[in-house]
Formats: structure tokens, C-alpha cells, sequence
């Protein structure tokens, strides 16, 4: 009996120090990839407050040039200061835009993050998450299992 106490012992240790190591490889592996996952989210934030900011501009040259065409029949606007701040304007946060799109390719290359991956991740925030915490439990869950199979074949 002491020998199957003592096998019982030894399986449990293995069986426990087997779980805790699955269990911080699938974490660390799930942290890294959560990370870079929210590094692109925060940089397709940015690109879209860029794009309204965009958005804005373009509304405020059509208004300009509505007001210009009907109050004062000017349609060229070669000379204007003001239409050309609002262009060099808009030309600037595109090219922030363009940055912030290389930026997104250069993560998902380093890290062959597929696009799948990332549209998920926006769409559904902590599902990834919680498939990893269900994947680590699935793992020790059929560890306990072979444990018990281990346990019971010993009798």
C-alpha cells in the first residue's frame, strides 16, 4: 500500500509540474500574440481618428469651395492660401495614414499574423483569450485523465 501511496505521490508531482508547464507555455504564447494583437488595434485606432480627421478636412474644402463657386463664381483657386493649407493639411495626415498602414503590414510580417487573425481580435475582443484559458484547462483536464488511467491500472 505504501508503494501506491508513494507512485500515487511521484504521478501527482509529474502530473503537476507537466500541467504548469503546458499551462505558462499556451499563456506565453497567448500573451505574445495578445500583445501584438493589441499593438495593430491601437495603430487602426489612430488610422481612423486620422481618416475622420480627413473626413473633416475634405467637408470643410467643399464648403470652402461651395462658398467660393456660389458668392464669388471663383473656381480656380490658384493663389488661395487658405485652400492650400487645406491641402497641404490633408496631404500630411495622409501621409501619417499611409504610416500608419506600414506600420500594421510591418507587425503582421514580423509576427505572421494573418489578416483572419486581426479582424477577429477587433470583432471579438477576449474570445482569443478565453479559447486559450479553454485550451490550458482541455490540456490538464486529459492530464488528470491519464493520471486517473495511470492510478487505476496500478490496482
Amino acid at each position: 500500500m505504501t508503494k501506491l501511496w508513494n507512485d500515487l505521490k511521484k504521478n501527482m508531482k509529474d502530473w503537476s509540474s507537466a500541467a504548469v508547464e503546458k499551462a505558462e507555455e499556451v499563456s506565453k504564447i497567448a500573451v505574445a500574440k495578445t500583445e501584438e494583437l493589441t499593438k495593430i488595434s491601437k495603430i487602426k485606432i489612430e488610422e481612423h481618428q486620422l481618416q475622420r480627421e480627413l473626413t473633416t478636412l475634405y467637408e470643410e474644402m467643399g464648403r470652402m469651395v461651395t462658398k467660393y463657386a456660389k458668392d464669388e463664381n471663383m473656381v480656380n483657386f490658384s493663389g488661395n492660401q487658405e485652400f492650400f493649407n487645406l491641402v497641404e493639411k490633408i496631404d500630411n495626415i495622409q501621409l501619417k495614414i499611409d504610416k500608419k498602414i506600414t506600420d500594421i503590414r510591418a507587425i503582421k510580417e514580423e509576427y505572421n499574423i494573418p489578416d483572419a487573425d486581426i479582424e477577429f481580435a477587433i470583432d471579438n475582443p477576449n474570445l482569443e483569450y478565453q479559447n486559450k484559458e479553454k485550451e490550458i484547462n482541455e490540456k490538464i483536464d486529459s492530464e488528470d485523465e491519464n493520471l486517473k488511467e495511470s492510478i487505476s491500472n496500478k490496482d
